[in-house]
């Protein structure tokens, strides 16, 4: 019951994205640089994060072509209890991941799109064509401002209000 009600909060969650500007992913994903661990620099408030910081991601490939998501999260500080959610992603297409925190569910797939990437793969901007999720990620948790403006000018491009992203204490 709990998994529906975050599906129903999801679906009338605030969209952040203005839908009418085209969105584009990055050209190229090469998935086997892109794993490892992510720190969450940015986000746009959602409920299936809230009260989250030192935030993680860790990407691992799989045999089946798939990758293992483990999305790790401190509720309310740093030192607070670690929440933990495990996933399976997708290739969708040139930069377009599809994610899921329940495999059981085939309607429960979420878009993860990546709208911008260094080329060392250190810095990543993330969006969603529904544009009620996206992120900025970095391989270190703390990012400089030029970073910073590279990833935002990114999520701009593709239709976000970026004074809508909320940092996330690392």
């Amino acid at each position: 019951m709990a998994f529906v009600l975050g599906l129903a909060s999801a679906a009338s969650a605030e969209a952040y994205r203005d839908r009418s500007v085209p969105i584009e992913t990055v050209s190229e994903l090469d998935i086997e640089r892109y794993a490892g661990r992510w720190y969450e620099i940015a986000r746009f408030p959602n409920s299936f994060e809230k009260g989250c910081v030192g935030v993680t991601a860790d990407y691992t490939l799989r045999k089946d072509g798939q990758v293992s998501v483990l999305n790790t999260c401190r509720k309310g500080a740093l030192d607070g209890p670690v929440k933990t959610a495990k996933g399976v992603a997708r290739i969708e297409g040139p930069g377009k991941l599809s994610v899921t925190f329940v495999p059981w569910l085939p309607f429960a797939r979420g878009d993860y799109w990546v709208l911008y990437l260094d080329a060392d793969y250190s810095l990543v901007a993330i969006g969603t064509p529904r544009g009620k999720t996206g992120w900025i990620l970095a391989r270190q948790p703390m990012i400089s401002a030029e970073q910073r403006s590279r990833a935002e000018a990114a999520l701009r491009r593709n239709g976000y209000d970026t004074s809508k992203l909320i940092d996330v204490a690392q």
